[in-house]
């Protein structure tokens, strides 16, 4: 299929590219940015004017739910959110019943996410089987089977020496593995640690259950070579570390999560459930430095976390409510928010840019190698690479309330049921290889 995307502002982080004009797409590829040649007949031409033409945005963090978990999402729920919200590559953690642990769990997620045509699929594999922190799984079958690299998810690893196992057989055959840095025995409450904690009555969570966690990451990887990708850092002492291990030229790279980047522990008011989330909300200092870490790349990516959950799970006091929020929808307008870019009136293009590479860009630098074929164009807009493409209307706002997500999981910390938290950016058609995966243009 051909298509022709007339008069949109293409603008592409990567490469700088920020202009108006054409992109013309013929069989899954991009053929020509800028201006399509005078043969080309295309059969579906798309009036951009006044849109923004962008790469489609690579999310590193989103729970699918499948298999184990359909009461909270399907498959086809969550990456008709992903479409939905621009997203066309999409990082799926391990922690599903069965955990990924096996390459014939791998194959057939891939292969439902493939039928679907909604979203690319690249699944972490299990670290160690079942999750359990104990026997290490077979890595080099998984990565046969598509995983891009392997993980805990939530389950911290209690023997350290089983993590540095796992760090040496990763470091020897190239794999990263992503690790969500907390202390097994001081991660165990649902608030951070704090005032606001004090004051509700609700267990903490330091801010040396990451740090503790990162120091322990960090020396196995001076002593294993292992690269490691550090998942939702919480805290500006997370931040710090992560810069000084920069610093030091350690194969480290880390992410925070749209929650942590916008959110405080103030915003739980009056133990609002939808605000549990992991890692918890801490203090404006930590938010500011997470704000900051993401604007000089100390933190590589802005993820969407996204973790549905069902209303009976989320109807329940704070500390029984499950931890998690939908995400995948909102990525887009909270990147454009956190980038501070007043985007109704010909915005300027730095912040834009800068609300882009969080999502494109730096997520894909994380995957690197891992995406294959796909690592040259992957968040990119660059003649004759893939045609992931988003499209959207900076200046169109909307409310976020749960009957407008597409995500079988209704709640997030910026729904409310009467009105909704209102963000700027709302996403017009996502296509995938050339394919529509979503379209409200058309609607």
């Amino acid at each position: 299929m051909k298509i022709l995307i007339q008069n949109g502002r293409l603008v592409d982080p990567a490469s700088g590219l920020d202009q108006i004009g054409d992109l013309a797409i013929t069989s899954g590829r991009i053929s020509a940015i800028g201006q399509a040649s005078n043969d080309f007949t295309p059969d579906r031409v798309i009036n951009a004017q006044g849109l923004i033409v962008a790469p489609g945005l690579v999310d590193l963090a989103a729970r699918l739910r499948e298999p184990g978990y359909e009461h909270e999402g399907m498959l086809e729920s969550e990456l008709a959110a992903a479409a939905a919200g621009g997203v066309t590559s999409v990082v799926c953690l391990p922690d599903t019943d069965p955990a990924l642990d096996e390459p014939g769990l791998v194959e057939m997620l891939k292969l439902r996410a493939r039928k679907l045509s909604r979203c690319r699929l690249f699944p972490l594999g299990a670290l160690t089987r079942g999750l359990k922190g104990e026997t290490l799984t077979e890595m080099a079958e998984l990565h046969e089977a598509g995983c891009v690299g392997y993980s805990q998810a939530e389950v911290p690893i209690k023997d350290t020496q089983v993590l540095t196992r796992a760090l040496q057989y990763a470091a020897t055959f190239g794999y990263t593995v992503w690790l969500r840095p907390q202390d097994a025995w001081l991660g165990k409450g649902v608030a951070a640690s704090g005032s606001v904690a004090t004051r509700l009555g609700l267990s903490g969570v330091p801010v040396s259950a990451e740090t503790i966690a990162i120091h322990t990451i960090v020396e196995l990887v001076r002593a294993t070579g292992a690269r490691v990708h550090l998942c939702r850092i919480s805290s500006a002492a997370g931040v710090e570390l992560v810069r000084q291990a920069k610093a030091q030229k350690l194969p480290i790279t880390a992410d925070v999560s749209i929650n942590s980047l916008m959110l405080t522990d103030v915003d739980i008011g009056y133990f609002n459930s939808a605000m549990r989330v992991t890692p918890p909300l801490r203090q404006g200092r930590d938010r500011d430095a997470l704000q900051a870490g993401l604007l000089d790349g100390t933190l590589d990516a802005l993820v969407s976390d996204h973790t549905p959950v069902s209303e009976d799970e989320k109807a329940l006091p704070f500390g029984e409510a499950v931890p998690g929020a939908t995400g995948l929808e909102l990525l887009l307008s909270l990147a454009m928010k956190w980038a501070q870019a007043d985007l109704s009136d010909q915005p300027d293009a730095a912040p834009l840019r800068r609300a882009l590479a969080a999502v494109t860009t730096g997520p894909v630098k994380v995957l690197g190698d891992a995406l294959g074929s796909l690592a040259s164009s992957a968040g990119r807009l660059v003649a004759g690479g893939v045609a992931d493409v988003c499209v959207f209307d900076p200046s169109q706002r909307w409310q976020v309330k749960p009957d407008v997500l597409v995500s079988q999981g209704k709640h997030t910390p910026f729904a409310f049921e009467s009105t909704g938290f209102e963000l700027a950016g709302r996403v017009c058609l996502t296509l995938v290889a050339g394919q529509v995966a979503h379209d409200r243009l058309s609607a």
